[in-house]
């Protein structure tokens, strides 16, 4: 067997994609669907990490790709009425939860990003892709600065790195709001089940969230089985989550850890300190897959009306030619 790392261009159901090798583990991202990374798998034990659209599933996950892969939201999650206050200005989204009356999940997982290379040595492969906005880009349109966003996945034994990186283009402050909709797949091995599984994430306290699903800028009490989520974990499913959480790193590292009992192994995913928010959503608590979405903002945060602590709410900017970045990684440990 070559164990030579490899990175091609190829086809992922009939998608362009480009393929990254390395150890037991495969990838492919999507350059043309939001530079979505779709599929992470160990090909030697038949483990697939990532919820990954079936092929009847395609035209529908190209028409909203947010809950299978890595998604990229830019900027993240809900916005009141479609409203995004920045540096005394208020930009204008369009509202597309109607049920809510919110912006939802911002303008870069599902438009065409460039790749700007991809290789491989002995040790990883990797690919390199970018999102440059410009006066007249899609998404200049609503969030008026120049800027470039660039992801950069590899992978080798150590599992799957992501790194990314915001850079401010213009001439003027911009906000710098981001998450991933990251979507995992419980069971991920072929011979478990739903029931083998449970997790355990860093989150610290419950933001309330009103009927619009909108941080009221206060906290709730955690159940029991949400204390369990710190330490000693509990099923993805236990129930229907669609919770906001703030992020408190244990002994330096910001994670999710989700542990096959069956097989007694632990699916780690660090995302960074920078993450100072959690998203958890488990479809209505449908068995199969969950997202643990790391954020570095508050649902909603540049229209908080209360005074809350900036640093908090994760509301930062980048001025002219700063650059902001982070690494987060997927991989996979002996279960203790």
């Amino acid at each position: 067997m070559n164990n030579q790392a490899q990175a091609h261009e190829g086809m992922y159901q009939e998608e362009p994609a480009v393929w990254l090798r390395a150890a037991n583990y495969e990838a492919a991202v999507l350059p043309g669907v939001g530079a979505n990374l779709i599929a992470f798998r160990d090909t030697a034990n038949q483990y697939s990490f990532l919820h990954e659209p079936e092929q009847n599933e395609m035209e529908a996950f190209k028409a909203n790709p947010i809950i299978h892969g890595i998604p990229v939201l830019f900027p993240p999650n809900r916005y009141e009425d479609g409203d995004f206050h920045w540096n005394g200005s208020v930009y204008r989204f369009p509202v597309n939860e109607p049920k809510t009356g919110n912006h939802l999940h911002g303008f870069v997982h599902n438009i065409p990003w460039k790749v700007d290379g991809y290789g491989a040595d002995e040790a990883q492969s990797w690919v390199t892709l970018s999102l440059t906005v410009t006066e007249g880009h899609s998404v200049y349109t609503y969030i008026p600065h120049a800027f470039t966003i660039q992801l950069r996945y590899s992978l080798s034994s150590n599992g799957l790195s992501q790194h990314v990186l915001i850079r401010n283009d213009g001439d003027t402050p911009m906000p710098r709001l981001l998450a991933f909709h990251t979507s995992i797949n419980a069971p991920f091995a072929s011979d478990s089940s739903a029931s083998d599984y449970r997790f355990n994430m860093t989150i610290g306290e419950r933001w309330e969230l009103d009927q619009r699903m909108l941080p009221t800028g206060q906290f709730q009490a955690l159940t029991a089985d949400e204390e369990n989520m710190k330490a000693g974990g509990l099923s993805p499913f236990f129930e229907s989550m669609d919770n906001h959480y703030t992020a408190v790193p244990q002994n330096g590292r910001n994670r999710m850890e989700l542990t096959d009992a069956r097989n007694k192994l632990t699916l780690v995913y660090d995302v960074g300190t920078s993450y100072k928010q959690w998203m958890i959503w488990n479809n209505g608590a449908t068995e199969g897959f969950f997202c643990p979405e790391p954020q570095i903002n508050l649902v909603n945060a540049p229209n908080i009306k209360q005074e809350l602590d900036k640093e908090l709410i994760g509301l930062f900017g980048l001025e002219p030619g700063e650059i902001w970045e982070e690494t987060s990684r997927l991989y996979v440990k002996k279960a203790e």
